[in-house]
């Protein structure tokens, strides 16, 4: 498994590029948009052997996109989730 993960130990499971989706409609310029879909199997795996609702929850998603302002770095924070 540590080969397929890489140097960060995360595997990219799914990549949408949003952007070009938006684009899509005429006349929309819309910027930069992607989302990964990431996270570790060993530990998604332990995770929903202890807790097999976090199975819903896991790989996590990760937004980049680019705004006026600036590129955004967004991700779904699993702890309020899997607090109920």
């Amino acid at each position: 498994m540590h080969q397929v993960v890489g140097p960060s130990d995360l595997l990219e499971f799914a990549r949408i590029d949003l952007g070009e989706i938006l684009r899509k409609e005429p006349g929309n310029a819309a910027s930069q948009s992607l989302r990964l879909v990431a996270g570790n199997p060993l530990i998604m795996k332990q995770m929903v052997e202890q807790v097999p609702d976090c199975s819903s929850y896991t790989p996590v998603t990760i937004l980049i996109d680019q705004r006026p302002d600036g590129v955004h770095l967004s991700w779904d924070r699993r702890t309020s989730f899997l607090a109920s």
